[in-house]
């Protein structure tokens, strides 16, 4: 299927491995060319194997996006590479799980700044670009428990609901500059994440 935006520059956040890695590498099948970022070098790796495989332009980005210098500083690289940045998939490890009492007003934070701080401050920095080429793609992975809140997740039911707030208003905000702003959500898919919350469950309840 052709999507039409071969030729168009896309920056993935967290996409050394899991969606991530699977929604950069359909953007490159797409040709597209891919900044990719993530916390470890192995992101540079990847992003080489990416552009092998597609015989697109990639970029390898070792960024975290939970720390806002290092958002700036990722989307510069990525723009001073391409020109640009046409479609944006924000997207970032999940929080801890575990109950409410268990969390501290630091893990909180932590929390915060990694599932909706990076998702504003992504935002912040592609759209004076996108506003000025009249076009743009912002894409949210965030998960169905914005939908149906999975228990022992408080971190993530909590803030990802404030994420799909966050992408409603913005969409409204910037459709007038040919902008479209969605939330992907979705279900249970096996990566990384879904691994390490599945046996911490089963340890748990005492069904390992």
């Amino acid at each position: 299927m052709d999507l039409g935006i071969r030729g168009r520059t896309a920056f993935v956040a967290a996409s050394s491995r899991g969606l991530g890695r699977a929604i950069a590498e359909a953007l490159a099948a797409e040709g597209v060319r891919v900044a990719m970022c993530a916390r470890t070098e192995e992101i540079v790796g990847v992003a080489a194997s990416v552009a092998a495989a597609h015989g697109v332009d990639t970029l390898g980005i070792v960024a975290d996006v939970s720390v806002p210098a290092d958002v700036d500083r990722a989307i510069a690289e990525a723009t001073a590479q391409f020109g640009g940045i046409d479609i944006l998939v924000t997207n970032a490890g999940g929080p801890p799980a575990g109950p409410f009492e268990q969390h501290t007003p630091e893990a909180w934070r932590a929390a915060t700044a990694l599932t909706l701080d990076s998702v504003v401050n992504l935002c912040r920095a592609v759209l004076p670009g996108m506003k000025a080429r009249r076009w743009g793609r912002i894409l949210n992975v965030t998960s169905i428990a914005v939908k149906q809140p999975v228990d022992g997740l408080i971190l993530s039911n909590s803030l990802r609901a404030a994420v799909t707030g966050f992408a409603r208003t913005l969409a409204n905000e910037v459709a007038p500059f040919g902008i479209t702003v969605n939330n992907l959500l979705p279900g249970y898919t096996r990566t990384e994440r879904l691994v390490e919350l599945a046996s911490g469950i089963a340890q748990r309840t005492g069904n390992a």
